[in-house]
C-alpha cells in the first residue's frame, strides 16, 4: 500500500514528517471475505483523509499515518501470528481489530501483555475485552445485544415461547444464545428449543425439525451472516413459521438472500439511513470512494481510526502507552456510529439500533438506548 504526502510548509519552518505506524487485522480470506473487504475499505478511507491532509499533526509536528493490514483468514491462530508480526516486526503504535469475537479474544491477550493498544470495532464478546487494560471495542457487547432482543421478543412482539439455534464452537454465537435464554426466561417467557450446531457439521436439519416440534413463537438465530439465509430457508421449508430474530452480523447477509428473512428483526450498531451530522458526511464520502453504501463494519472500523487519531493527538506523541491513557481519557467522542466513552473498562456505553428486513431491505425500527 502507496500513499502519497504532501508536506506543506509553515513559515520558515517546514513541520517535520514523522509517522504513525497502525496494524490492521481483518478478515480478507476466510469464512468471512465480506467483514474484511469492508474492514479495509474504511481503513483505507480513514487513512487517506488524513494523509491527504498533508498528515496528522501531532504536538506540533506531522505524522504520515502508515497502515498495516494482516490477512488473519478469519483463523484464530493466523490472527495470534499477525498480531505478533504487527506488535514484533512492524513496530505499531496500536492494532485494529479483529472483528469476529472468535479471533478478537486470542489477539486481545497478546496485545494485552504486549500492551499495545488494540481496538476491535465489531467484536461483542465480553471476553474480549474482560479484565484487560490496553483492549477496547467500538460495538456494544453481547450482553446488552442479547437482553436487548429477549425483551423485545417478550414485550415488544408478545411471544411467550422462544427457541434457539447457535454453533456452539463459535465464542459469539455461544455467548449471545446462553444471554437471550437467560433474559428470556427473566421476562417470564419460555425457551422451549435450544439447538446446537457447529461450523464443521452446517447441517441443521434435525434441529429444525425438533424445534418446529416444541411450536416456538420466535426463533433466534445469532450467527453469522453466511450460515443465517440457508438456516432460514430451511426452516421454512420445514413448515417452521416462528418469527426469526437475529443479531448484528446479519447486517451482511447480501440482498440476494434474503428472502427467506422477510420480516425478521435483528439489533446492530448503525442504521445507514437514520445518519445525522458528521454521519452523512462520512456516508457521502464512502459513496464516492467505493459507490455503494456504508455497513456497521465500515462504519464502525472508521469510528476506531477516528478515535485513535484523536487519542494520539491529545496525548501528543505515538507511543502505545500514551495513546492508551488518552483513550481512557477522552470523554464522549462523536462518531459516525454514535457516542463513545471509556469509562472503567473498554466496553463502550452505547445505543443499539433495531432494524426489520421488508421485500429485502433494511429498515428502521428504533433505537435502543442502554438502561
Amino acid at each position: 500500500m502507496v500513499f502519497v504526502l504532501v508536506l506543506v510548509g509553515c513559515d520558515s519552518q517546514p513541520l517535520q514528517e514523522k509517522e504513525l505506524r497502525i496494524g490492521l487485522i481483518a478478515p480478507i480470506s476466510g469464512q468471512i471475505p465480506e467483514v474484511g473487504l469492508a474492514t479495509v475499505e474504511a481503513a483505507k478511507l480513514a487513512v487517506q483523509e488524513v494523509n491527504e491532509r498533508g498528515g496528522l499533526i501531532i504536538d506540533d509536528e506531522r505524522y504520515h499515518v502508515v497502515l498495516l493490514i494482516e490477512d488473519n483468514q478469519d483463523n484464530a491462530e493466523q490472527t495470534i501470528s499477525a498480531a505478533l508480526r504487527l506488535i514484533n516486526q512492524q513496530n505499531v503504535s496500536a492494532i485494529i481489530g479483529p472483528q469476529a469475537s472468535r479471533n478478537a479474544i486470542p489477539a486481545a491477550r497478546y496485545a494485552e501483555y504486549a500492551q499495545i493498544p488494540m481496538l476491535s470495532p465489531w467484536s461483542t464478546n465480553p471476553e474480549t475485552t474482560r479484565n484487560k487494560k490496553w483492549v477496547y471495542r467500538i460495538a456494544f457487547n453481547d450482553t446488552f445485544q442479547g437482553q436487548l432482543m429477549a425483551r423485545f421478543a417478550y414485550q415488544d412482539l408478545g411471544y411467550q415461547k422462544a427457541a434457539v439455534l447457535y454453533d456452539v464452537s463459535s465464542e459469539y454465537n455461544r455467548n449471545l444464545a446462553e444471554v437471550f435464554r437467560a433474559a428470556f426466561r427473566e421476562q417470564g417467557g419460555r425457551v422451549v428449543a435450544y439447538e446446537l450446531y457447529t461450523r464443521d457439521a452446517p447441517d441443521v436439519t434435525e434441529q429444525l425439525r425438533r424445534i418446529q416440534a416444541a411450536a416456538p413463537g420466535v426463533l433466534f438465530l445469532p450467527n453469522y451472516y453466511n450460515e443465517v439465509p440457508e438456516q432460514a430457508r430451511l426452516a421454512r421449508e420445514l413448515g417452521l413459521d416462528a418469527m426469526l430474530l437475529g443479531s448484528d452480523t446479519w447486517t451482511q447477509i447480501p440482498e440476494k438472500d434474503r428472502d427467506a428473512l422477510e420480516g425478521a428483526y435483528f439489533s446492530t450498531h448503525y442504521g445507514v439511513n437514520k445518519a445525522d451530522g458528521e454521519a452523512v458526511h462520512f456516508r457521502a464520502r464512502y459513496r464516492e470512494a467505493y459507490n455503494k453504501e456504508p455497513n456497521d463494519v465500515v462504519a464502525l472500523t472508521y469510528d476506531a481510526f477516528g478515535m485513535l487519531f484523536e487519542a494520539a493527538k491529545r496525548h501528543g506523541g505515538t507511543d502505545p502507552k500514551g495513546i492508551r491513557d488518552a483513550l481512557n481519557t477522552l470523554g464522549g467522542y462523536e462518531g459516525v456510529t454514535g457516542r463513545i466513552e471509556y469509562r472503567e473498562s473498554g466496553d463502550p456505553s452505547k445505543s443499539a439500533v433495531l432494524l426489520e428486513i421488508k421485500q429485502g431491505e433494511f429498515v428502521f425500527k428504533r433505537r435502543i438506548d442502554p438502561e
